[in-house]
């Protein structure tokens, strides 16, 4: 998911898949395995504060203000939230000379009034990552919706996606599940806020990225309804879109990736066909039923 491997998609709808001249790439790299294994090795507060030079209650605050971007976390049995970060960007911080008079002496002003307010930044740090990795493994524009779904809350999605058809096609398209505790379970609650977007710029960024996605989805096919045959289709060719950046924060966390971004129709509405815009009129029992009623 860090992007250190290329992965390809499993024909069969599996696990991604690794090909062998990428394991072959990966093993011809100096250092080969260590050198693989600094790179995508991560450590947690106390060890990342020795690494730094930092007390844990420092580095603890410099990751609240969002300087410090986790990249993974889990639940314990104590039901604590523990934030993994990577040691090779942790080294890069301290090596910075920009960073110095964050690692010693008085925080800023600016800094420290987030941090009296109550700001924590890591969960929406650690989502605007994690968006990019899940946008690096979707090739399909169903799947890159579904990755924007899977961060908001089922009534926002509800908002954008009003077809409860599209919503269910989503549904089966979001990644994987980052636990298996049962539904109710405090840990699921736990997991549930963490990856729910939950600042407004944060949420609406997501709505827009959605319905733009969306767009481009129902043009290659329809989302799978009752009583129609599933429709199969490649996606199809289009040039490389220009980044648009995760809804800035006080401090600018990770790059998420890249999504789709054009002008947003009105009100998120789909265009108006080309032509004289009339619709075609109504067929056998439509039009039968269409007429009765009037």
């Amino acid at each position: 998911m860090l992007g250190r491997i290329r992965t390809v998609a499993d024909p069969a709808g599996g696990r991604r898949r690794v090909r062998r001249e990428e394991i072959d790439r990966v093993r011809a790299t100096p250092g080969f395995p260590e050198s693989l294994r600094d790179r995508v090795k991560t450590v947690g507060t106390a060890d990342g504060a020795a690494l730094m030079d930092i007390t844990p209650a420092r580095f603890t605050r410099l990751a609240r203000a969002g300087v410090l971007t986790p990249v993974k976390w889990y639940v314990n049995r104590y039901r604590a939230v523990v934030w993994l970060y990577l040691e090779e960007e942790l080294r890069q911080f301290t090596a910075s000379a920009d960073s110095t008079a964050l690692l010693t002496g008085r925080a800023p002003e600016g800094l420290r009034t987030r941090l009296e307010e109550g700001t924590d930044l890591r969960a929406r740090n650690w989502r605007s990552r994690h968006a990019g990795f899940l946008l690096r493994q979707s090739e399909d524009p169903w799947e890159r919706a579904a990755a924007g779904a899977s961060l908001l809350d089922p009534a926002h999605l509800a908002e954008v996606v009003r077809d409860p058809y599209e919503r269910a096609y989503l549904n089966r398209l979001k990644p994987e599940p980052l636990t298996q505790a049962a539904p109710e379970s405090p840990t699921s609650r736990i997991v549930e806020r963490i990856v729910t977007a939950d600042d407004p710029n944060e949420i609406s960024w997501l709505r827009a990225n959605v319905i733009l996605t969306l767009e481009e989805a129902r043009r290659l096919r329809p989302a799978p309804r009752p009583g129609r045959p599933p429709v199969s289709a490649s996606p199809r060719p289009h040039p490389a879109l220009d980044p648009v950046p995760w809804p800035t924060a006080h401090v600018a966390g990770a790059a998420p990736g890249q999504w789709a971004h054009k002008t947003l129709p009105p009100e998120g509405r789909m265009p108006e066909p080309e032509g004289d815009g009339r619709r075609e009129e109504p067929r056998g029992l439509f039009k039968w039923l269409r007429r009765r009623r009037t």
